[in-house]
């Protein structure tokens, strides 16, 4: 595999990178892998953790839940809104359009050896 061929973005290991209210005061975000090869890279805590998703979102890190299913091969992650769904500065009042940063994130650089 040329390293013009190799997956470069989570959502090029993904069949779907997508995110959803999970009430008024909270965002969730699913990622469902294409198999387990991917989700032992995108899953890994070292590479999607808390700091990176606080990071990526300006969330505070101990606000995140992050809930890994191996058998699906599935990470979903949840945060609170930035602001209230409704309120006068929400501007993703579905939160439909948060995952794509996170389908964006480059992936960790492959070990060399």
């Amino acid at each position: 595999m040329s390293d013009n061929d190799r997956p470069r973005t989570v959502g090029d290991l993904a069949l779907e990178v997508r995110s959803k209210n999970a009430g008024p005061f909270w965002v969730t975000m699913e990622v469902f892998l294409r198999d387990a090869a991917g989700y032992t890279v995108v899953a890994d805590p070292g590479f999607l953790g808390a700091a990176l998703i606080a990071d990526l979102y300006r969330v505070p890190a101990d606000t995140i839940q992050i809930f890994r299913i191996p058998q699906l091969n599935v990470v979903k992650i949840s945060f609170p809104r930035p602001v209230v769904q409704g309120s006068l500065h929400d501007r993703d009042m579905h939160a439909g359009q948060h995952h794509v940063p996170l389908a964006l994130l480059a992936l960790p650089a492959p070990a060399r050896g």
